[in-house]
């Protein structure tokens, strides 16, 4: 499901589900974050996570998200990469939705085809996303094309992002890889240092009990399985509320 490959200090992290469009279950996820836990043991100075298949990661996959456990796993994986001391970069082709465009988020940098495009149609399935993944779409796009994104499960294009700055350059693989090997030989103290102080910017929250409570309400509500009911059986979702 997931291939690794290593080129000095550069590890490449290749999602490998293209017959689901990359969308990540909870084994995929088990996996990717024991990946990210040998990354940092192995000191690597540079990672580029990527998708198989002309998709970079099409969200969760709703056959195997059966309860708040999913957002709990991918909540760890997000912070394995935030925490990572070594430059991180999503190269994105295709969707990057829901789980997937989480993951470009929380990666330091992102470089991306013409192709891609970034959204979170959580409302459009009956679940939330954390207050962390909020918080991080309005630091990285702004709170209006947040709200858009989060309340009106808007996408962003791949020109939008890089006017806006999410996208932070053009280009293919190769060109992830090369911009990976450039980091890679800068000072990594001076990469993890600078990392660590970007990263503490992000806001605590105040409200992040609340907005965890509400967030546990939203995905055990009966919307919820008709959302993930209605996906499956490919039919409009039909919420009451409750």
């Amino acid at each position: 499901m997931i291939h690794v490959a290593s080129e000095g200090a550069v590890t490449t992290v290749t999602l490998d589900r293209p017959e689901r469009r990359n969308a990540v279950d909870h084994a995929t996820l088990v996996e990717l974050r024991q990946i990210i836990a040998r990354a940092a043991e192995q000191r690597v100075r540079a990672l580029v996570l990527a998708g198989y298949g002309g998709t970079f990661c099409a969200g969760a996959d709703l056959t195997g998200v059966e309860d708040h456990g999913f957002a709990d796993e991918l909540r760890a994986v997000l912070t394995g990469l935030t925490e990572l001391p070594a430059a991180t970069i999503a190269w994105v082709q295709g969707a990057a939705l829901g789980a997937g465009c989480q993951l470009a988020m929380a990666c330091d940098l992102r470089v991306g085809t013409a192709s891609a495009y970034f959204g979170i149609p959580a409302n459009r399935l009956g679940l939330m996303v954390d207050a962390w993944t909020v918080q991080r779409v309005a630091q990285l796009v702004g709170g209006s094309v947040a709200r858009a994104m989060l309340l009106a499960a808007q996408t962003v294009s791949a020109d939008e992002a890089a006017t806006i700055g999410l996208l932070n350059r053009a280009g293919d693989l190769e060109e992830a890889k090369a911009w990976a090997r450039s980091i890679a030989e800068l000072a990594p103290l001076s990469v993890a240092g600078h990392k660590l102080a970007l990263e503490r910017l992000q806001p605590a929250g105040v409200a992040d009990d609340v907005v965890s409570d509400v967030m546990r309400a939203v995905w055990s509500s009966r919307d919820a399985q008709e959302g993930r009911a209605a996906f499956l059986e490919k039919r409009t979702a039909r919420f009451l509320g409750r």
